[in-house]
């Protein structure tokens, strides 16, 4: 430890320009992590909200819930069965405020259930982003395919889908405006995949959400390159390490000499490892945890507490990795070879 620590306060830049790097790779992660979690949110947190179950389609609809159509004798022998099970739909569209400025909407209507607002016939309730668009309680909105109005009766928080806010409409205007009798699908809360139901298919609540193509393909893309900056951390330790240990060949040959065991030369490399690691996490942490409270509020970001810490366990696992790599030359240094090549 103390061996560790002296080396670190001879070679101050060296370890300094290793602490700046890793530092900035984290931040940049937690950073994109915050997004990825964002813009998840942004996208499907109608469908994240919900507890675990099982989410039913009509099979022949290829996955794709908007093709799906759910018949209504099944439906019904589902619901009398299930208890606390919903049939729902989702549609994009649009709504006309009281300026006649069209605003995107995903349209929802479900069965009597608590997991869903429930709305009479005529009335609406929206994700509270729209009061941004200047709708308020009491306004009276259109839609070209239906032939009333909608009240507005109140708003929800965080219900979105397609990064759309969501608009909760009566079963009857549903069928008006889209011309549908059937649901598109059926959730059973608490359920698990051996609930099967012939002629549907089952989906868990992550499976589920791979079939939204939107959200599939951005958190991959998203995923791919925190996990991308943090194999680049692992790469900075092996390298730095490497170049260290070579240069230190000589040193390590007389250390050796003198009965130093090649585990007290790892926990060396370790502890410096470590030291440099938590305190550039330490701060990434700190600033990214700033920038997720003065985030401006449009923009889909949210770092919790949980996803930082395993990023920071990940950033410390991959260290250690990379640094052991770099010091595996050590188990083969000869003591007098090496003292012979440092002294070259």
């Amino acid at each position: 430890m103390n061996l560790a620590l002296k080396e670190i306060k001879k070679n101050k830049v060296r370890f300094l320009i290793l602490g700046s790097i890793v530092f900035l790779v984290s931040l940049l992660t937690f950073i994109i992590s915050g997004l990825a979690n964002g813009l998840s949110q942004d996208n499907a947190a109608l469908i994240k909200d919900l507890p675990d179950g099982q989410f039913y389609m009509n099979e022949d609809a290829d996955e794709k819930y908007n093709l799906s159509k759910i018949d209504s004798e099944i439906q019904n022998d589902i619901l009398n069965k299930q208890k606390d099970a919903v049939a729902f739909s989702i549609q994009m569209g649009f709504l006309n405020d009281e300026a006649d400025k069209q605003q995107s909407v995903a349209f929802v209507t479900s069965t009597d259930s608590k997991l869903f607002e429930n709305v009479k016939p005529g009335e609406i309730i929206l994700d509270s982003s729209l009061k941004e668009a200047g709708i308020k309680v009491g306004d009276t909105l259109t839609n070209n395919q239906f032939s009333g109005e909608f009240v507005v009766k109140g708003f929800v928080d965080q219900k979105k889908y397609s990064h759309a806010p969501v608009a909760f409409i009566n079963m009857v205007n549903y069928q008006e405006i889209y011309r549908v009798m059937e649901m598109q699908m059926i959730f059973v809360p608490d359920a698990d995949s051996s609930l099967e139901i012939a002629g549907l298919q089952s989906f868990s609540n992550k499976e589920f959400l791979g079939t939204i193509s939107s959200y599939s393909a951005e958190q991959m893309s998203l995923n791919m390159i925190i996990w991308f900056l943090v194999v680049i951390s692992g790469m900075l330790f092996a390298i730095f390490f490497y170049m260290m240990n070579v240069q230190k060949i000589g040193l390590y040959g007389i250390l050796k000499a003198i009965g130093i065991k090649t585990s007290k030369l790892f926990k060396m490399i370790w502890t410096q490892m470590f030291v440099i690691t938590i305190i550039s996490l330490a701060l990434s942490i700190t600033l990214s945890q700033i920038f997720n409270m003065i985030a401006p509020e449009g923009m889909p970001f949210s770092l919790t507490f949980e996803t930082t810490l395993q990023l920071s366990l990940v950033f410390l696992v991959i260290g250690f990795i990379g640094a052991t790599l770099s010091g595996l030359q050590i188990k083969k240094i000869e003591p007098l070879q090496a003292i012979q090549q440092g002294e070259a």
